[in-house]
């Protein structure tokens, strides 16, 4: 009897053993607790120093984790396995999300700090009265260039890229979105357009820019750029502000036919353990000098107007990266076009590719 005292006894030490090592290693895969925040943003795309700050201040410790698409992020958030207290999607992701329920609502009683944010950014129509998400940062997508490689073109719209000038001197950024959109637009069609006509005709011009472009890549474009390896490329604006940022040489403009106007929003999503401290740190991310802190570090424009104040007047003032209204107003945000079209979407980005291949 002793002896099987023992055994279980030396069993239970080592059941509650692996449970404890369990638990640890859930920690550092994403499950969090009341003193842990997982966080899953884009890549480069937050002040670490915020982070320590917001670990002193609130004693949680964060884990973050990056993604490079929001197609990635849906995909392991949908997939679970891995609890993320925080992410930050895109528009058409959050209204995707929405509709498969992977979300929380916010408790707006939990973020005054919702007050700083422009009016402008605010009750869109991926999520009406911000339900489920809180503003980050904004931008458009539009063409740097190089004026000593460009060969003196003046770059008003997006049909300046298909200049035979610019032979084998132009890069893409890799998405389906603001590619087939980029060709649309010049089109004068929307880029949230399903006509299969339309889109036909936007993947046949699409195929006639092959000769000029240089490569489709990703994050690798701002240091191509910034290093003249070619004299445009395809980017978001706050990859545009770091790649001039690094060469101040070129410049940046938003084509006269119009462009995407994208949102980035802090979300919590459905499996969340630790939603009081989501909260703290959406309403952290929020206070002014944060917001221009991470604004500054990051390169994209603040939705905070508050924030705004605190930046030099180089940033804040630069109507490249923060366009007046008259500007904004006849840009388009993406629109959730549901799973099907959004396929057909990659498979007509893919058929160019392989075309330029």
């Amino acid at each position: 009897m002793k002896q099987l005292t023992r055994i279980f006894a030396v069993v239970l030490i080592v059941a509650f053993g692996l449970m404890a090592l369990a638990a640890k290693l859930n920690s550092s895969q994403g499950y969090s607790g009341s003193n842990t925040l997982t966080i899953y943003n884009w890549g480069d795309y937050i002040d670490p120093d915020l982070i320590t700050r917001f670990e002193q201040e609130t004693g949680i410790t964060v884990i973050y984790q990056t993604f490079d698409s929001n197609e990635a992020m849906l995909t392991k958030i949908e997939q679970g396995g891995t609890t993320f207290d925080i992410a930050v999607p895109s528009d058409y992701a959050i209204d995707k999300m929405k509709e498969e329920n992977l979300l929380l609502p916010i408790d707006h009683n939990k973020i005054p700090n919702l007050s700083k944010i422009d009016p402008r950014f605010l009750n869109l129509d991926f999520d009406p009265d911000n339900q489920y998400s809180v503003p980050y940062f904004w931008g458009t997508v539009g063409i740097v260039y190089n004026p000593e490689l460009t060969k003196g073109i003046e770059f008003t719209s997006w049909n300046d890229l298909w200049n035979p000038e610019l032979k084998n001197n132009v890069l893409l950024t890799d998405g389906a979105r603001e590619i087939m959109g980029m060709s649309l637009n010049s089109l004068g069609y929307s880029l949230n357009d399903t006509n299969e006509d339309h889109l036909q005709e936007a993947l046949r011009k699409l195929e006639k820019l092959s000769p000029n472009v240089k490569a489709i890549v990703g994050d690798e474009i701002k240091m191509l750029l910034a290093n003249g390896e070619a004299g445009a490329g395809v980017v978001f604006s706050g990859d545009a502000a770091e790649i001039m940022d690094e060469n101040d040489t070129l410049d940046y403009v938003v084509p006269e036919e119009g462009s995407n106007l994208w949102f980035d929003n802090m979300v919590i999503p459905k499996t969340a353990k630790n939603l009081d401290g989501a909260h703290k740190f959406i309403n952290f991310m929020l206070e002014p000098d944060v917001a221009a802190q991470n604004a500054e570090y990051v390169g994209y424009a603040t939705p905070n107007q508050d924030a705004l104040k605190l930046l030099p007047e180089d940033i804040s003032g630069d109507i490249r990266f923060y366009p007046p209204s008259e500007v904004t107003s006849h840009l388009e945000v993406y629109k959730n076009l549901g799973k099907r079209m959004l396929g057909h979407y990659n498979e007509l980005f893919l058929e160019f590719k392989m075309h330029k291949g």
